[in-house]
């Protein structure tokens, strides 16, 4: 039997990566001031104003990356796929190891379920920061759609170990399980899903999948 999971795609929402200075960089203190507040406008949810100080430092200098990067994320939040494409190229362009930057092109191809190129983005995010829970979470999901499927699970076990408390995590875990037809598994992940999170909408749609597909299997 073949379970078409499609509806139930992990790949629905835009998490943000936590900002990090980039000590690489060396920035003033200034404009680390500035990228800190506009992070915190990030967090706050207040995506625009932070856009308006990102666009500020990235008038007076073109090329700096940590701008870029938190441009890509706050137009990923905002929806503006394209600009956040934009910006997360313009990233890795200037800086090869952006994990930001090819986290958020993989992200964006995952959307579009180019998963090859997904893959490549995220392995090199992984590579150039190694152990980070959404990171391994993306990458996990592309691989398994990408025919990887036994390796998609297991990074995304990665991932649940580093966070075992992400309800995003759990559901795209139950969501592979479902997929493989280990009813149990994917039932114990999505249930843990609904106890952090009683009103997530997708673990109850995943939820009820599996309800159905392991009468459909016992009734042969």
């Amino acid at each position: 039997m073949t379970v078409n999971t499609t509806f139930f795609s992990g790949i629905g929402e835009s998490p943000s990566l936590q900002y990090e200075a980039m000590a690489q960089q060396d920035p003033s203190p200034e404009t680390l001031e500035r990228l800190e507040r506009a992070e915190q406008l990030k967090l706050d949810g207040k995506y625009r104003d932070a856009l308006g100080i990102l666009e500020e430092l990235l008038l007076e200098d073109p090329e700096n990356v940590s701008a870029l990067e938190e441009v890509a994320d706050n137009e990923l939040s905002l929806g503006e796929f394209r600009r956040a494409e934009t910006a997360a190229n313009q990233a890795v362009m200037l800086d090869t190891g952006s994990y930001t930057g090819h986290y958020i092109l993989g992200f964006l191809r995952s959307r579009t379920e180019q998963w090859a190129e997904a893959v490549a983005h995220l392995r090199k995010a992984n590579q150039c920061k190694s152990n980070n829970a959404e990171i391994l979470r993306c990458l996990g999901w592309a691989l398994f759609h990408a025919g990887q499927r036994a390796q998609g699970i297991v990074t995304l076990e990665r991932a649940l170990n580093l966070d075992q408390d992400s309800a995003l995590t759990l559901c795209d875990l139950g969501v592979a399980y479902l997929e493989v037809q280990n009813f149990l598994k994917s039932r114990a992940l999505l249930e843990r899903a609904l106890q952090l999170e009683p009103d997530n909408v997708r673990a109850k749609e995943c939820m009820t999948a599996v309800e159905r597909l392991t009468k459909m299997v016992k009734q042969g």
